[in-house]
């Protein structure tokens, strides 16, 4: 390919690093707005989710602009594979972050406090995970995209620990339910955007070594880990 070629190709990836930085922050400041109550902060990350919708329909256009042009094979063909399906998955997890931050405009603060260990848990976890996807693509590291696989379980069995004191509390009382659904948005939403991070790790090692390890039980663990 030429040199040319190969400038456009390497502008994309940082394209794609920037957008995800984004979501990342708005992923961050969410979460930070359901823990703390913050509704300025809610505001601010539904307002830069059509930053990220914008951007995701440039990084979408210049893939198939590139591909259409240059017809790329191998890695580079891979690489373009790879930024189209990562750029979807970050459009979608920026919209969990605007949900999580709508819930926190009006959740009931008292009720909250039940769940507020559980969740603000799972956002750490969901957080890391999605940090070390988002830099496994940056440097193309394979060990840093499987350890976004480590903590998926945890996220699960926090979302269905949710579920059940959730059902349970209502099943002993019906006050409150608004508030319940609130916070079972909340972690459904995070429970989401731990899977689209998972994608994206997925993504990483098909770019890495063209194979797919989508739907696999049998991905590898990071080393030492």
């Amino acid at each position: 390919m030429t040199t040319h070629f190969v400038n456009l190709l390497e502008e994309l990836r940082r394209r794609a690093a920037r957008m995800a930085s984004l979501v990342e922050d708005m992923v961050q400041e969410a979460c930070e707005s359901v823990i703390d109550a913050n509704v300025t902060l809610a505001a601010r990350v539904i307002k830069r989710d059509s930053e990220v919708d914008a951007e995701e329909v440039a990084v979408e256009s210049e893939v198939i602009r590139l591909m259409a042009l240059y017809q790329p094979v191998g890695s580079d063909l891979r690489l373009l594979c790879a930024i189209l399906k990562i750029n979807n998955d970050l459009e979608r997890i920026a919209d969990c972050a605007v949900n999580v931050a709508e819930r926190a405009r009006h959740i009931e603060r008292g009720r909250l406090a039940r769940y507020l260990d559980t969740i603000t848990e799972m956002g750490t976890f969901v957080r890391g995970m999605l940090r070390n996807a988002v830099q496994s693509f940056a440097v193309e590291d394979i060990e840093m995209a499987r350890k976004a696989f480590a903590e998926e379980e945890r996220v699960d069995a926090l979302y269905e620990q949710t579920i059940k004191r959730i059902v349970a509390d209502g099943a002993a009382s019906s006050d409150g339910m608004a508030a319940r659904l609130d916070v079972l948005s909340v972690a459904k939403n995070l429970e989401r955007i731990a899977d689209h991070a998972t994608n994206i790790a997925e993504d990483v090692i098909f770019l890495a070594t063209g194979e797919i390890v989508r739907h696999a039980d049998d991905v590898p663990p990071p080393s030492g880990g």
